[in-house]
């Protein structure tokens, strides 16, 4: 019975070792949500661009002189998938992707560079060209915030790996 309890004391023990900190440690004063709040988000081209730039700038709630800026150059595109007899398409997927580099200020460093990317399914209707572009707009402002959350943890990482150990 004294074993039955001993046992998975002994087997939790290594645990508490086990190295695991809270990312936002400190909350909005903390290492990572302050370096989050110096990237300023450079202006991206388009209309995806236009979507993903206001995604990230909500995410990273920049406040203050930038230290850092995010470019990013996006990929956006269509392709069917489903297709009947006739030829028409009757599915499609649009993948958004995004390689960002977070760029430091003051020397010019590049001091990440990555890529983040998703896609999604698009069903089309052949009796209405408007239920299928607005699906394919909705599509891309979920893509746009999926992405944008990709970006954000990845810079949070980041951030929080160039922290001093404690």
């Amino acid at each position: 019975m004294m074993t039955r309890l001993i046992l998975p004391l002994l087997l939790l023990a290594p645990l508490t070792a086990c190295g695991l900190h809270p990312l936002y440690a400190g909350g909005a004063g903390g290492g990572v949500a302050q370096t989050l709040a110096a990237v300023d988000v450079a202006p991206i081209q388009g209309k995806s661009g236009w979507l993903m730039a206001n995604a990230l700038r909500d995410r990273l709630a920049a406040s203050g002189t930038p230290r850092y800026r995010l470019d990013v150059k996006l990929d956006d595109s269509i392709a069917g998938l489903g297709v009947r007899r006739d030829d028409s398409v009757t599915r499609e997927r649009r993948t958004l992707r995004a390689r960002y580099q977070l760029v430091d200020l003051s020397d010019g460093a590049v001091m990440l560079d990555a890529t983040a990317g998703s896609d999604a399914g698009i069903d089309v209707i052949a009796s209405s060209e408007y239920a299928t572009i607005a699906a394919e707009n909705t599509a891309l402002e979920r893509l746009s915030g999926i992405v944008a959350d990709q970006i954000v943890a990845k810079l949070a990482l980041y951030a929080r790996r160039r922290q001093p150990a404690r």
